[in-house]
């Protein structure tokens, strides 16, 4: 009977725990002041930039085109994305001989969605399995490097993975013109979402901070917008991502920011698409040629701490008037 009591009992504690909300984890804290911030993107938003909520500094900012491809480095990730904030695309080319001539006339050029669905990436999945490795199916990608801060094409190359091996991915790649191909590698670091690596000097870049240090990437981003029709076509936009690895947000546009509690966020329903904030904060008035920020539009992020944050913009325009530079408020609840 003892030993039966004591299992119930157990049972009952598990059973309780698991009924916490993540959120009630986190240890007591007050409500921090409200804070406003500056990000430095530039005019031509040059800049990517990675801000920590909890710190409340930027934690790095990288110019956008020095890097192509980002190499998943979770322990079981397998994933590659494009750098979407050069409106980068890519096409599966099939089964033809790698650094031969080709081009993409005819072909849908693809892109990855900007909600960080890994199931959605231009490249997909390009191996099968073979006892504990992953190697490659062999087909041969063409892939364009898209566009630089001022429009002008950044060059196409042709991508085949080899394999990856010991948490090391392996590949070649060449001009889609044609010509000798170059290998590279990239070895995973299980305290990054992705690691990043540049077709044009064939290195790794180190672009992304820990994953653990910061909750949002102020970017340009490629994204799908649709025709008055209905019709979809990508687009480049800028906005903020969420940190794909932990950070959540909530949307609010009735409730006055200065009202939104701890309380309130707590009845909140959060997503953790990585475009959850977006770009549509600000809009454009074609007719004054200036952007204004929407005034009612609130988000509430749980980062990756676990804390909940309050957020909304104020401004895109820095001091001297020039545009990219967003100004946000936040607080943590």
């Amino acid at each position: 009977m003892r030993t039966a009591i004591l299992t119930f009992l157990l049972f009952i504690a598990v059973f309780l725990q698991s009924c916490f909300k993540e959120e009630e984890m986190v240890t007591p804290h007050p409500m921090g002041e409200l804070q406003t911030a500056t990000i430095p993107m530039t005019e031509t938003y040059l800049n990517q930039v990675y801000f920590g909520l909890d710190s409340g500094k930027i934690i790095s900012t990288i110019v956008k085109t020095t890097y192509d491809l980002g190499f998943e480095c979770s322990k079981t990730g397998w994933h590659i994305i494009l750098n979407t904030s050069n409106f980068m695309k890519a096409v599966d080319l099939g089964l033809v001989p790698f650094g031969e001539a080709y081009d993409t006339i005819g072909l849908k050029m693809l892109f990855d969605k900007s909600d960080g669905n890994g199931d959605s990436t231009a490249i997909g999945e390009w191996f099968v399995v073979s006892g504990k490795d992953t190697i490659s199916n062999n087909h041969v990608y063409a892939v364009s490097r898209g566009l630089d801060e001022l429009g002008n094409p950044l060059g196409l190359y042709q991508l085949i993975m080899d394999s990856l091996k010991n948490s090391t991915y392996y590949f070649r790649f060449a001009p889609l013109s044609g010509g000798a191909g170059v290998s590279g590698s990239v070895i995973k670091n299980q305290q990054l979402n992705y690691l990043f690596f540049s077709l044009k000097t064939g290195a790794v870049v180190p672009v992304e901070p820990p994953k653990k240090t910061y909750d949002l990437l102020f970017t340009q981003y490629t994204t799908l917008l649709f025709t008055d029709e209905g019709e979809a076509y990508p687009y480049l936009v800028t906005g903020v991502l969420l940190n794909r690895y932990l950070a959540e947000v909530a949307t609010d546009s009735t409730t006055d920011f200065l009202a939104i509690t701890r309380e309130k966020a707590r009845t909140m329903t959060f997503r953790k698409s990585m475009d959850g904030i977006g770009w549509e904060w600000k809009i454009y008035d074609f007719k004054s040629g200036f952007y204004t920020i929407r005034p009612n539009l609130s988000y509430v992020i749980r980062g990756s701490s676990g804390y909940f944050f309050k957020l909304r913009f104020v401004g895109f325009y820095n001091k001297d008037g020039l545009k990219g530079y967003p100004v946000m408020e936040y607080q943590l609840l």
